[in-house]
């Protein structure tokens, strides 16, 4: 069999790209990326549009390129993106935007990859990097069917202007949440629901960017991923965060019990109307195309151990907690694509 390359990544967000970087480093030769979307960037592009990182420029660099400016700025979502499509455009591989992966499948001992425009690639390795974002999450609630007000998930939130004056209930008690709860307290009537209450973090303890002391105790790299599965969210916060809830009156409440056809009820049975749902309530991890393949389990998850696959050839990179905390982050997916791309190196 032929192969059109040595290397075939899925995605082209920030693990992708870090993938694809370090393949030649690891006698990877000819690389080929495809992205469904029209540009590099993976979910970046899309995400709100105020978003601002919670670790500073330095810790947020991808292997071989520094993240540019100073180094103790958090960076917004744009400079990410503008930084991911630099780090593409230095890249040794072939990078194919516009092109959907429909089913990945062994044959032959290699992999046979089918895109949506009907085109059949092989690649003797493959590494699917595409992350979770397109399988939004959303709790199952009851009353859901008959809520007559807008209900968005947070990956399709923007910016608060098209709420203002509304009555908008954020559902989460992540840093997305918050942030997105904060910047709503400005223009509408905002209330926070999660399940726990929020797991405030200071940003700067003892004077030190928590990053600093993640990456000098070695937290960051530490082999955790079971345990810190079960770790409760938390939130990173220099104290704006905190302090615009309470300028802006965002109160955060235990989450309701269900929806109601103008609002929710909340636990202790009182009604609150709402115009707006926000659940910033995260991803599921999936991979529809490797339906068939034999590398997913019964229930659609992957079956690795630290990102390899246990069918040869075949790799992930951009789990969350893939093996350290700091997995599926700009400054750690680097880490998680040179041990993957090493182990198959290793195994062709």
């Amino acid at each position: 069999m032929e192969h059109h390359a040595d290397l075939i990544v899925i995605g082209a967000g920030q693990s992708g790209l870090a993938t694809a970087a370090l393949a030649p480093r690891h006698g990877f030769a000819r690389t080929l990326v495809l992205e469904a979307a029209d540009q590099v960037g993976g979910s970046w592009p899309r995400y709100y549009d105020s978003l601002t990182l919670f670790s500073p420029a330095r810790y947020s660099s991808l292997p071989g390129m520094r993240f540019p400016g100073d180094g103790d700025r958090y960076p917004t979502r744009d400079e990410v993106v503008d930084y991911l499509r630099a780090y593409a455009r230095h890249l040794d591989a072939d990078i194919r935007t516009s092109t959907t992966v429909t089913s990945v499948l062994p044959r032959d001992g290699a992999w046979v990859v089918r895109t949506d425009d009907g085109a059949e690639l092989t690649a003797p390795t493959v590494v699917a990097a595409t992350g979770a974002f397109h399988s939004l999450y959303t709790p199952d609630v009851p009353g859901r069917e008959q809520f007559d007000g807008r209900s968005l998930h947070a990956a399709d939130y923007r910016s608060p202007e098209p709420f203002t004056g509304q009555r908008v209930v954020v559902v989460g008690g992540g840093n997305s949440a918050i942030q997105i709860a904060a910047e709503l307290g400005t223009v509408a009537e905002t209330t926070l629901a999660s399940r726990r209450p929020i797991g405030w973090v200071k940003q700067r303890p003892l004077g030190r960017d928590v990053h600093w002391w993640f990456k000098h105790t070695g937290f960051d790299i530490a082999p955790l991923s079971r345990m810190l599965e079960k770790v409760p969210v938390s939130v990173l916060d220099d104290g704006h965060y905190r302090a615009a809830l309470t300028a802006h009156g965002v109160e955060r409440r235990e989450m309701f019990t269900r929806l109601t056809p103008d609002g929710v009820m909340w636990a202790n049975g009182t009604k609150e109307p709402a115009d707006v749902i926000v659940w910033a309530t995260g991803y599921r991890l999936t991979y529809p195309y490797l339906d068939g393949s034999g590398a997913l389990d019964t229930d659609g998850r992957p079956r690795h151990h630290g990102g390899i696959a246990t069918m040869p050839g075949l790799g992930f990179v951009g789990i969350e907690f893939q093996r350290s905390f700091s997995s599926n982050t700009l400054r750690g997916v680097g880490r998680d694509a040179a041990h993957v791309l090493s182990r198959l190196c290793r195994s062709r």
